[in-house]
């Protein structure tokens, strides 16, 4: 693999990962759109180097919402351990945990009883433009409820939708968002609820994966390049899209959803 491409790679990756437009869609639409063939069909590689771009998001996203990490991390052990805390701050981090129980068990029962959904292009195309409309949906809802009031239910109802994103072009960031947008969520703080529940399952999905990974030598410093890329490319994806909807909705990303979708079925039709 060129440098270049990897350092391509990992700012898609960093970029899409916290954009709802869905990292795994891209980075599969990308290579087959310029024909690159870095991997030569070897799907251990492959997957080890996109472990890496994911440890370099999760790196980045969780350098930039350090603060919040360490507030309800902290209250929830507090809570746990019966001495002082903020009570809404330690319940917010026990919803954060539970929904990482849904996304997890559907990620086991996928990588247990499917293959790769990546190459079916088609599939990623309809899921950008399918869900992207759903979430557009779901952003012209009226919503000011706090994080701090959602109940386990709720948690377990934003864990599945995360879940979904096992299929290229749903978007783990977008499936989530929808469904706390649904829940009546405040705009901005659904997304930084979104962005902290990805945390634990991208680890948690890397680490099971980590298992598998072999690098080759002479592919260090690829390897360095995107997960470095990924990592400061995922830092601004995080600023970038809390400030967008600070100010505005999600239709400039659900009309781009839409037209990347449409392309990639229209260039299907006629190659």
């Amino acid at each position: 693999m060129s440098l270049l491409h990897a350092l391509l790679l990992g700012i898609v990756q960093g970029i899409t990962e916290f954009l709802p437009v869905s990292s795994s869609g891209h980075l599969a639409l990308i290579p087959w759109l310029f024909g690159w063939d870095d991997f030569a069909g070897d799907p251990a590689l492959e997957n080890a180097f996109d472990v890496s771009l994911h440890l370099g998001t999760l790196v980045g996203a969780a350098a930039y919402l350090r603060d919040d990490i360490r507030r309800y991390g902290t209250a929830l052990l507090a809570s746990v351990a019966g001495r002082s805390h903020d009570a809404t701050d330690a319940r917010i981090g026990g919803i954060l945990l539970v929904t990482v129980l849904p996304a997890g068990l559907i990620g086991l029962l996928v990588l247990s009883s499917t293959t790769d959904l990546g190459d079916r292009t088609w599939l990623v195309a309809v899921s950008l433009i399918g869900f992207g409309l759903l979430l557009g949906a779901a952003d012209r809802r009226p919503g000011d409820r706090d994080p701090g009031s959602l109940r386990v239910r709720d948690a377990l109802l934003l864990g599945a939708a995360q879940g979904l994103a096992f299929q290229p072009g749903v978007s783990r960031s977008g499936a989530a968002l929808t469904a706390a947008r649904l829940l009546g969520i405040e705009r901005v703080a659904a997304a930084r609820l979104v962005f902290l529940m990805s945390l634990p399952v991208i680890a948690g999905a890397g680490l099971v994966s980590a298992f598998d990974v072999r690098v080759p030598s002479e592919w260090w410093s690829a390897f360095a390049v995107g997960t470095l890329a990924a990592a400061v490319s995922g830092w601004f994806a995080v600023h970038g899209m809390l400030r967008l909807l600070a100010r505005r909705g999600v239709g400039g990303i659900v009309a781009y959803r839409v037209l990347v979708g449409l392309a990639v079925l229209v260039v299907l039709v006629v190659r």
